[in-house]
């Protein structure tokens, strides 16, 4: 099962008493219809503990902010990385998420010997790894994880809304509302809308 680009935790025989730090995953972007799919790994400081720590959908904007900043000055190491729309449309989301997820592990300082994953399925790594289902609610370092993803991407979607303000970004954040749905049929695709997927493919045709 190695040679698949991913593959359920249960195929990963793991040893839990193996020492060392521990890497929480999470990603975010995964069912827009534009924009990158972002992946962060935080690996927590037992001694500068974060407060409040939630599954970042759970929180308002404003405190999810808060929280970015808190946990990028309190981890241990962090990482946050991006898997572009033109690997989403080549590769399909799913891999795509895989390779972000690899991207943010490999990204940070320091090396962990264990990575919980928020999910189902697990990307190729190099160290013990275990998918957690609600990971991002029962994990402090994969909701830290789902927090810095969560902001990432949507500052990311306020920045391209001002280069592309007919499509509201900002305020959907490339999900497919009814006003994304509008404004596609009135403008078409901007580059960096996912032509891989249907609501956007049909407006290609």
């Amino acid at each position: 099962m190695r040679s698949r680009k991913y593959f359920k935790a249960e195929q990963a025989p793991l040893v839990w008493d193996a020492p060392g730090l521990v890497a929480g995953v999470d990603e975010a972007g995964r069912g827009p219809l534009a924009g990158p799919v972002v992946a962060a790994a935080v690996i927590l400081d037992e001694l500068h503990p974060v407060v409040g720590l939630a599954d970042s959908k759970k929180l308002s904007p404003r405190r999810r902010e808060r929280l970015f900043d808190e946990i990028r000055a309190k981890a241990l190491c962090c990482s946050i990385a991006e898997a572009s729309v033109e690997e989403i449309d080549r590769l399909n989301i799913l891999q795509a998420t895989m390779l972000a997820m690899q991207r943010a592990v490999q990204g940070l300082r320091l090396k962990p010997s264990r990575v919980l994953v928020d999910g189902n399925r697990l990307p190729q790594l190099e160290m013990l790894a275990e998918a957690i289902v609600r990971g991002d609610a029962l994990v402090p370092a994969i909701s830290a994880a789902s927090i810095l993803a969560k902001v990432h991407r949507d500052r990311w979607c306020v920045q391209y809304d001002q280069q592309f303000p007919q499509y509201g970004f900002a305020g959907h954040k490339g999900y497919g509302t009814a006003a994304h749905m509008v404004a596609l049929e009135a403008h078409g695709a901007c580059p960096q809308h996912r032509k891989s997927f249907a609501p956007v493919a049909r407006v290609l045709r």
